[in-house]
């Protein structure tokens, strides 16, 4: 099998790597391979950009599909034979080029250039409130290791404060610790009673920004300090912002995703089944619909 070898390059801000002697990819007898690096105008690369490689013919079926590497990188093995290929990452506009592959061939594409989105890519500085009504907080626990338990809170008010540079954006938000509901009264009370979030005592969870970062595109990164039953502990909110949409007023949405571990909050309570396997997975996963309105 024919191998294709790196060279030495150059990387934006004058990096360099050397492995001449390393084998990128062993190129198959039936195929080729694809290569390319994406960037962003400003000629850094992208990493995490979803790479497809498509037929033209057919049903136009996607061959195989991978996110670019660190350094934007992407490299696949297909099929000798017409292709598509198509680059893709939110706030990014959608690239595409043809690409034709011989048995034995590298089809090098060359670093390609993804463009801003402009109107997904970053909101309007302000004041914006979330709009209850159309968000939500849920969660989503682990039951004795065979299902998942579904829940949210739903009630819950908060602000976002958009600066001109959007790292020095804010968030916060307070959510009533009364309104977790899973759909069944009885579970629902135990996870208010002391056991759980002691909500008599601790009437609120409080969620404060201390850090907004620009990973790529539209996906952000959130820190803040989230406080349950009187337990100050630091998360990380990973965003992604969906756009600006006029609707009774301007909006602006994102969803997010983290983890919690039940323990650094002090919700300690557990049973155990048979075997050693806990009734309530110690691990719960948020998940966060946001729309917020901006205040004139």
């Amino acid at each position: 099998m024919a191998l294709l070898r790196r060279r030495r390059r150059t990387l934006v801000g004058g990096e360099s790597y050397r492995d001449a002697d390393h084998a990128l990819m062993p190129i198959p007898p039936t195929g080729g391979l694809v290569s390319c690096q994406l960037r962003n105008t400003e000629g850094r690369p992208l990493p995490g950009v979803a790479v497809a490689v498509v037929e033209t013919e057919g049903l136009r079926r996607v061959v195989t599909e991978s996110p670019t590497d660190p350094f934007g990188f992407y490299t696949a093995a297909v099929p000798s034979g017409s292709y598509t290929l198509r680059a893709s990452l939110g706030g990014y506009r959608t690239l595409t080029r043809d690409i034709l592959v011989g048995r034995g061939d590298h089809a090098a594409l060359g670093a390609l250039t993804l463009t801003p989105d402009q109107g997904s890519t970053r909101p309007s500085p302000g004041e914006w409130v979330i709009d209850d009504a159309h968000s939500r907080l849920g969660f989503v626990a682990r039951h004795i290791a065979l299902s998942r338990v579904y829940g949210q809170f739903t009630r819950f008010r908060g602000s976002i404060h958009v600066a001109e540079d959007l790292e020095d954006s804010s968030i916060d938000v307070v959510i009533d610790a009364a309104s977790i509901e899973t759909h069944n009264a009885q579970r629902d009370a135990h996870l208010r009673s002391q056991d759980f979030l002691a909500v008599d005592d601790h009437p609120q969870l409080q969620f404060s920004s201390t850090r907004f970062a620009v990973r790529a595109g539209n996906a952000w990164t959130i820190d803040g300090d989230l406080t349950i039953r009187g337990r100050t502990n630091d998360v990380r909110l990973d965003t992604t912002y969906l756009g600006t949409q006029s609707w009774n007023g301007t909006r602006i949405g994102a969803t997010a995703t983290t983890s919690l571990h039940r323990e650094h909050f002090t919700l300690n309570w557990q049973q155990m089944v048979a075997r050693g396997i806990p009734v309530v997975g110690s691990t719960i996963q948020i998940h966060l619909d946001v729309q917020a309105v901006l205040q004139l």
